[in-house]
């Protein structure tokens, strides 16, 4: 019996102690029944979670977050820098915190669309503002307080998710 490790992470000699932990005298060779899960399965629990597929990315291509990548998912995505908006962008104080922008992926239409949001902060495409929905291509730039962010498609015309 060489190095044995007890619940409480201590390494101790099994040949000098046997099973009997030195340092806090737990049995090691008694097994630990706690269950810290409360009876459920994790592995079942996580293949629960339910998954949205990826449709495109914006992908920041100048401000504070230059290099980062965002994804876009089926429906409605609001953007903003608040933790409960569907794409976070952290680091421009100019990005309105709740909806500065919305980009919807439409299924149906198999096209993604830049709205306007309902906060003060205005939605740039392409250099143009934007105030009425418009249908986003591969890589418009879409503009958003200080930052810039390169639109790159994923379902559309040549591929869809069933």
């Amino acid at each position: 019996m060489g190095l044995v490790r007890c619940k409480n992470g201590h390494m101790f000699s099994g040949r000098r102690y046997g099973s009997i932990c030195p340092y806090c005298n737990i049995d090691t060779s008694v097994e630990d029944s706690t269950d810290l899960t409360g009876g459920v399965n994790i592995d079942e629990e996580l293949m629960k979670d339910e998954v949205h597929p990826v449709c495109g990315w914006i992908v920041c291509i100048e401000g504070a977050r230059k290099g980062k990548d965002y994804k876009v998912h089926d429906g409605k995505n609001f953007v903003g820098r608040s933790d409960d908006m569907d794409i976070q962008i952290l680091g421009d104080n100019n990005i309105s915190r709740k909806n500065h922008a919305i980009i919807i992926y439409d299924k149906k239409k198999r096209e993604t669309v830049l709205l306007p949001g309902d906060s003060s902060g205005i939605a740039y495409l392409n250099d143009e503002a934007v105030y009425t929905p418009s249908t986003l291509s591969s890589y418009d730039i879409i503009e958003l307080g200080n930052s810039k962010f390169l639109f790159v498609p994923f379902c559309g015309d040549h591929f869809e998710w069933e």
